[in-house]
């Protein structure tokens, strides 16, 4: 039997085992490892709370606190009058958070019904994987406040511009247009972009949980809008250019059709059309023939257009007079190879005969007395060969070979506008040496306010003026362009018929022009019009172009207020009566 009183007497402390003392090294060890432990989470609580406390409060604000984006308004552009070609409209963009993006199936409905979506389409948008998703952009404001009554979760509306173009597809390549966010795409908005588009702002608020925003803490930065533009385009000569041109492509079944109107004095471009054209308010159909800004990115070999400039070097140059007597009978002059012919024979005729008969033959014995690098070096003087630089998207130079690889067929066919190429605004820029008193300035898409800085001497006053008089004799009768004469004002400029080329060779395609100005005697406007293929009875320059010239420039000249330089016959006056009735 076990004696348990001696159990009782014997200590459960003194085990032999419990007796085991462990090293004091170990328990010092110990200690430090949990003082040291305290100490670095003293540490690291003193280095974010007080040293980086950034770090924290960033991490807390992002579960409570969003930046909104105040959108600026972009600038406006308007016309040298002030009427307004472009304005931004306010409009709603609709977004989700899909993560906070909770909507219930009769939600998602009504949410649908109003973005005029299909529920499916909503639904697979609000179970994307990314943490922010536009649902709908640029939504009329009536229709976002009630997007807004619903109160959805996850769900937030933005303030957003959308861009309206009042007179719609009447300047739509001189405007251009923006795309969804607001940048500029084509034309005056892609080439101001940087004034017209102006920097956004922001404004902090706290949202719950459901994405709602609880209370308003404060704006950031406020928005700088966009600066306006004045353009130097004036509206009412626009309308004009541009309504005429449309029904003259109509008339004679052209291909396609551009108009500019330049203010000589200033250089300011008052209109720029082209036809086919499109609007900028709806562009759902759009395609690449209606988007090309013709007038400024197409080129073509002018013809005869160009008879002025080899004429006013000759002149310039002391090889002929006005009155010097060119033999170009029998209408054919034959250079190597190839022979030049006239589209009707002539015998003699003298130089200032030459441009208004517009005689081939005439001008290439003409620019047979000149060198190759004289004429280059005149075509280079009034802009040809290189852009206009008005800073207008995809504007060409066109092609002007270099002098020394000419050859004697090339300059003659290039002394009356063949071998060549040009655009209808560089032809335009280029009569202004005629226009003015020789010297050539730049041209403006903006309003000109003063003198234009820049003038550039091509030729003399005195053989301006001449070649002025020779324009005048082309638009009289003997002329090839009667038709281009105005009641009430003396007008100069030229035709040109040119031959297009396919594949490298001329077909019998035509593209029919005409530039001139007016008042011829102190000259106000330069009007160049280009007719491509047309496809009616006529072709040349002076029966397709020359009458849309004159109704141009005398609506132009009307609406400037230029008193006339000539009196009015009562035959013409008549004739002015009946083409109005």
């Amino acid at each position: 039997m076990m004696n348990f009183k001696g159990a009782r007497a014997h200590k459960f402390a003194e085990s032999p085992v419990l007796k085991l003392r462990l090293p004091a090294w170990r328990s010092r060890l110990m200690g430090l490892l949990i003082v040291g432990g305290f100490a670095l989470l003293i540490g690291r609580s003193f280095y974010l709370q007080v040293l980086n406390n950034e770090f924290l409060q960033e991490k807390g604000e992002s579960r409570y606190k969003r930046e909104l984006e105040i959108s600026a308004s972009r600038g406006r552009i308007a016309d040298r009058n002030g009427d307004v070609l472009a304005i931004s409209t306010p409009m709603k963009s609709v977004w989700a958070l899909p993560a906070e993006a909770r909507l219930t199936p009769q939600q998602t409905q009504q949410l649908a019904a109003l973005l005029e979506m299909d529920a499916k389409e909503l639904a697979r948008r609000l179970a994307s994987d990314k943490s922010f998703v536009f649902l709908k952009r640029q939504l009329p404001p009536e229709i976002g406040d009630r997007i807004a009554a619903l109160k959805l979760p996850g769900v937030g509306l933005d303030k957003e511009y959308r861009r309206y173009y009042p007179t719609g597809e009447m300047t739509a390549h001189v405007v251009g247009f923006t795309g969804v966010d607001d940048k500029g795409l084509e034309g005056v908005e892609l080439a101001f972009q940087p004034q017209l588009l102006g920097h956004p702002g922001s404004r902090s608020v706290i949202k719950d949980r459901r994405g709602q925003i609880v209370e308003d803490v404060g704006s950031i930065r406020p928005p700088q809008d966009g600066k306006d533009i004045r353009l130097a385009l004036d509206s009412k000569i626009q309308y004009l250019a541009y309504s005429h041109l449309k029904q003259a492509v109509s008339d004679h079944k052209a291909k396609a059709g551009g108009a500019v109107v330049l203010d000589a004095k200033s250089g300011e471009v008052l209109a720029l059309v082209n036809w086919p054209t499109y609007n900028p308010n709806n562009r759902e159909r759009l395609t690449g023939a209606q988007l090309r800004n013709r007038a400024l990115t197409d080129t073509y070999e002018p013809g005869s257009v160009l008879k002025p400039f080899t004429i006013a070097l000759a002149l310039e140059a002391g090889k002929v007079r006005f009155d010097t007597v060119i033999n170009c009978a029998p209408g054919k002059l034959t250079i190597g190879t190839a022979t030049i012919s006239d589209a009707h024979p002539h015998g003699a005729l003298t130089v200032a005969q030459v441009i208004q008969k517009s005689s081939n033959v005439g001008t290439a014995k003409i620019a047979a007395t000149l060198q190759p690098q004289q004429m280059w070096e005149m075509f280079d003087a009034v802009g040809l060969g290189q852009p206009p630089h008005l800073g207008f998207p995809g504007e060409v130079g066109g092609r002007l070979r270099p002098w020394k690889s000419w050859r004697p067929i090339e300059q003659a066919t290039m002394s009356y506008g063949h071998g060549l190429s040009v655009s209808l605004i560089q032809l335009a820029r280029a009569y202004t040496v005629f226009a003015r008193e020789g010297d050539i300035i730049p041209l403006s898409l903006t309003r000109v306010d003063g003198d234009p800085i820049g003038a550039t001497p091509v030729f003399s006053q005195q053989t301006a003026r001449e070649v002025r008089a020779m324009l005048e004799l082309a638009v009289q009768p003997g002329g090839t362009a009667p038709r281009a004469q105005i009641p009430g004002y003396r007008v100069a400029g030229k035709t040109g018929t040119a031959y297009k080329i396919e594949g490298g060779q001329y077909v019998k395609k035509y593209v029919a022009s005409f530039v001139g100005f007016a008042p011829a005697s102190d000259p106000r406007l330069v009007v160049a019009v280009m007719i491509d293929e047309p496809g009616g009875a006529a072709h040349y320059g002076g029966d397709v172009a020359g009458p849309i010239f004159a109704t141009v420039m005398s609506g132009a000249l009307r609406t400037l207020g230029v008193p006339p330089d000539a009196p009015v016959r009562m035959a013409e006056s008549h004739a002015a009566r009946k083409e109005a009735l």
